[in-house]
């Protein structure tokens, strides 16, 4: 088969937005944004937000991470060691209080792991946390807009951005697939592993956001690291061959990345990421030149074979 990569068929999904759709999304971002107002009058409940200073201690001896100054804790929320959000029910502003807990046997610090603990607590505030009504206020107030219709509107364009974004990244995904079925190009042995260990690197990565490990993934699946290396090397093969695709068509065509290709790359690394021009500098080595350049071209060569595909829109 020879090497196709110009008027690809593939089709261009289409999502339309809907009442419900709409309806969903103010739903969980009324519950997501409560409103905060202080109490007065009455005790801690479950459900309030503390706002409070601790200082901890286990043996006698303060540790990392044991204190804090005006910390937000929503009582019942699980958040902090067992026993200790229940120490705190009850209280009112000014309220000294002395938590004892016992840090869990499986406390991911080994050194505290199964502990006493002593938390010498002070509470400022105590604020009720309850969801907006679906009405103006909450438009306007979380919203940012001017009534619900307005809010609603606005949520509607933004959705719809936002599914026309993802159908047009995954047209562009399935087109380049394409293209790399016809390409005849075997993976190297070196090729496979670097792809595999990237695709560890990654799921390692998004574990350690939740405080787990790669070792509790392979128990909690059954598996080991080898058996995941093995469900994960098709797609790491995959990945190999897009790449070469994206090389041999950037080849092919001449596609590059000029001076204001880079310059615009860095400039939007730097608005994703909430960083300046001169903390990018910091980081900017040969292996970061090297990726920015290949991200850079693969980019343009989607978009030129998405530009020369044949597209059936949905």
């Amino acid at each position: 088969m020879d090497f196709q990569y110009i008027n690809l068929k593939e089709k261009l999904e289409h999502v339309e937005v809907t009442e419900e759709e709409i309806d969903r999304q103010l739903e969980r971002l009324r519950q997501q944004t409560p409103a905060i107002t202080p109490v007065t009058g009455r005790p801690s409940t479950l459900g309030d937000e503390l706002v409070l200073d601790y200082a901890g201690c286990c043996d006698g001896v303060a540790f990392e991470g044991g204190t804090a100054q005006n910390q937000t804790l929503t009582l019942g929320s699980g958040a902090f060691i067992p026993g200790f959000e229940e120490q705190l029910l009850g209280k009112i502003p000014g309220d000294h209080v002395t938590v004892l807990v016992t840090f869990p046997e499986n406390y991911p610090h080994e050194a505290l792991a199964g502990k006493p603990a002593k938390f010498e607590c002070v509470v400022h505030e105590i604020r009720s946390r309850k969801p907006y009504d679906l009405d103006d206020t909450f438009a306007r107030e979380v919203g940012r807009c001017e009534s619900l219709t307005a809010m609603r509107e606005t949520m509607r364009e933004s959705l719809r951005q936002y599914y026309a974004d993802r159908a047009e990244m995954e047209l562009q995904d399935r087109l380049i697939r394409k293209a790399a079925d016809t390409l005849d190009y075997q993976p190297t042995q070196a090729e496979l592993d670097t792809a595999l260990n990237e695709e560890l690197d990654t799921l390692r990565a998004q574990l350690a956001q939740k405080g787990l490990t790669l070792a509790d993934y392979c128990s909690f699946t059954g598996g080991t690291e080898q058996s995941l290396r093995e469900e994960l090397l098709p797609e790491a093969k995959q990945r190999v061959r897009i790449q070469a695709t994206i090389e041999k068509i950037a080849e092919l065509e001449q596609i590059r990345a000029n001076a204001q290709d880079i310059a615009d790359a860095c400039e939007s690394l730097c608005k994703r990421n909430h960083i300046t021009m001169e903390q990018l500098d910091n980081l900017y080595d040969t292996e970061f030149a090297k990726a920015l350049e290949r991200s850079v071209v693969g980019a343009k060569v989607l978009q030129f074979v998405r530009e020369n595909a044949e597209i059936v829109r949905a």
